[in-house]
């Protein structure tokens, strides 16, 4: 770089205006920066040697006297700017030096024959690893370590340092806010939740419950009486039943029946026919498996015959199976949409 007294040929000074006049800086495990007062040489060392451990899968450490001991018998040869370098003093300069040193052109084929030809070779990698390491502004080790280096180049260049927390809303652009809309709504719901669980001897109606709207930047806030969720008409006993994504059939005095049981209790109870039944995406029974196994697995009970289909185990504390059901109309042979069945096993 120019010194820091370099004048151009108008007699203005080079280093003036947008443009920082760099510093070398001196290597001090100890020094603090004056902003932030973190000690930014140390966390380079103790973040990239860490980073890069963790990338060849070695356990890193963060003890600070295993990092001065080891730094004891580091020798960093001390810099020397390169002989006959010209430095260009403004960008037609800058295009006429890399128009004068560009290099012949080089066909792509032979570029990357040499590249493969630099690599090692697989037998020489055996056993060789390497895992990626994906930043994450919420994993303190990489926090550390951009903080650090961003710092540091501050401080090349007289910029005033920040501090993890700050650097970690800069790497996130986090936007903080006085009055979070979080607290707002979180707020919203508590006051809905107490009605509910404090309103026991009660049977809350649909306009007891509200609805809130908010918007901090103008500001507005609106409460409003909720609409009732879809429902779907169904025949069940010779009665319509309109149910709802919150509703489901129980079967709760069973036990755990096996699926023959379940078939001849839909029939006997509800006069429906089931078609199909499954369970998460695993199909537990259907009219045009085969018949063999169909055979089979009625004789099976439902928790064997979920963990037999769906290959995992049920939890030994799992009370209920969830299965979704298709069935007919015993009597008039049409569909009859229903709600999930909740069966208890146990």
């Amino acid at each position: 770089n120019f010194p820091e007294d370099q004048v151009t040929s108008s007699g203005t000074k080079f280093w003036s205006g947008s443009k920082r006049c760099p510093k070398a800086l001196l290597f001090d495990l100890d020094t603090k920066c004056e902003d932030a007062e973190m000690r930014n040489c140390f966390d380079f060392i103790v973040a990239a040697a860490n980073l890069r451990a963790s990338m060849f899968g070695i356990t890193g450490s963060t003890d600070e006297a295993t990092f001065r001991e080891t730094l004891k018998n580091v020798i960093v040869p001390d810099f020397a700017p390169q002989e006959g370098v010209k430095i260009a003093a403004n960008d037609a300069e800058a295009k006429e030096q890399e128009s004068a040193a560009a290099p012949a052109e080089m066909d792509v084929d032979t570029e990357v024959a040499q590249i493969l030809e630099s690599l090692p070779s697989k037998s020489e990698l055996a056993g060789y690893k390497l895992t990626p390491i994906d930043f994450d502004k919420d994993i303190d080790d990489h926090m550390l370590f951009v903080t650090a280096c961003s710092n540091l180049r501050a401080m090349n260049y007289s910029i005033p340092t920040e501090d993890t927390h700050r650097s970690r809303a800069i790497a996130g652009r986090i936007i903080p806010a006085i009055a979070t809309t979080t607290a707002l709504v979180t707020g919203l719901i508590c006051l809905e939740l107490y009605k509910i669980v404090g309103s026991a001897r009660r049977d809350l109606k649909l306009e007891d419950l509200k609805n809130g709207f908010c918007n901090l930047a103008i500001p507005f806030m609106t409460l409003s009486e909720p609409q009732p969720p879809a429902t779907t008409k169904a025949i069940l006993k010779g009665k319509e039943w309109n149910w709802s994504a919150w509703d489901s059939l129980d079967i709760m005095d069973k036990g755990d029946l096996t699926l023959q049981e379940l078939l001849d209790f839909f029939e006997s109870e509800y006069k429906l026919e089931i078609s199909m039944l499954s369970y998460g995406v695993s199909i537990l029974y259907s009219f045009f498996a085969n018949k063999k196994k169909v055979a089979e697995r009625k004789k099976m009970k439902m928790s064997e015959l979920v963990q037999s289909i769906s290959k995992n185990e049920l939890p030994s504390d799992q009370l209920f199976l969830v299965l979704e059901v298709i069935a007919t109309d015993m009597e008039s042979d049409e569909d009859v949409e229903l709600p999930y069945l909740k069966l208890r096993i146990r």
